[in-house]
């Protein structure tokens, strides 16, 4: 039995390298390139670098990497669902460092715009602070972080147009255009590709931020579904009708 390649397997094998630093979109498991994912892990890298708000949950998303030993160091907000992140950092396994979301959110946004460096007043006098310039403004005390640039960057998008140009669905949109603009070399699995190019003012991550788009048929998850019933609206019309 023969598999066909995935069509981004070629031009981003080309670019991954052991000891990489790799930007990947998502939060749990909405808006993450579940395809890309799988490329990497089966180009077999190792000692990458991960920048991701999240390692998603075990057995999918980043998790198939980290199940696969390939991440050595992770800069992420939460540990989230994965059991198997949580164990590894906890025994010393996975090198982590772990980056409040909002700052996370502007480090990557920092890289993409060129801005090496901001400070900001989350963590001050915590340890994410600690070996951190910090410096004083107005009578508050901030900390120097620096910007992030990934090597690789991997984006879900929803659509996507022939420049290349992206739109995201609600909040599906999460990190991805962050990673979009800090990678140097950014690839993008959409849901659509458009054969008509957007409206300027509908798009949201400008197609210079992409380097190459590949089509996907797969949508975004979710990792809980909580819900309850409707209400009964057609009672509560039929008495407002009464009442009146």
């Amino acid at each position: 039995m023969t598999t066909t390649p995935h069509p981004a397997a070629d031009a981003l094998g080309a670019r991954l390298r052991d000891g990489m630093t790799l930007a990947v979109g998502g939060f749990g498991l909405c808006g993450v390139p579940y395809d890309l994912v799988e490329v990497v892990r089966d180009s077999g890298v190792r000692g990458l670098t991960v920048v991701s708000n999240n390692l998603g949950v075990d057995g999918r998303g980043l998790g198939l990497l980290l199940e696969n030993g390939q991440i050595d160091r992770v800069l992420a907000s939460y540990v989230g669902e994965n059991k198997l992140f949580a164990r590894r950092y906890l025994d010393g396994e996975l090198d982590v460092e772990f980056v409040p979301q909002g700052t996370l959110a502007e480090r990557l946004r920092a890289g993409g715009a060129g801005i090496p460096a901001f400070y900001t007043a989350t963590g001050v006098g915590t340890v994410v602070a600690e070996g951190k310039p910090t410096a004083e403004f107005d009578g508050r005390r901030y900390v120097l972080e620096r910007a992030i640039r990934a090597d690789v960057g991997l984006v879900h998008a929803h659509l996507a147009d022939p420049a290349g140009n992206l739109r995201y669905r609600r909040t599906a949109q999460n990190f991805n255009p962050l990673v979009a603009a800090a990678s140097a070399f950014t690839v993008v699995e959409a849901e659509t590709v458009r054969a008509e190019p957007f409206d300027p003012d509908d798009v949201v991550t400008p197609g210079i931020f992409v380097d190459l788009v590949v089509p996907t048929t797969r949508r975004s998850e979710f990792e809980q579904r909580n819900t309850r019933p409707r209400p009964d609206l057609r009672h509560e019309s039929e008495a407002h009708a009464l009442d009146a």
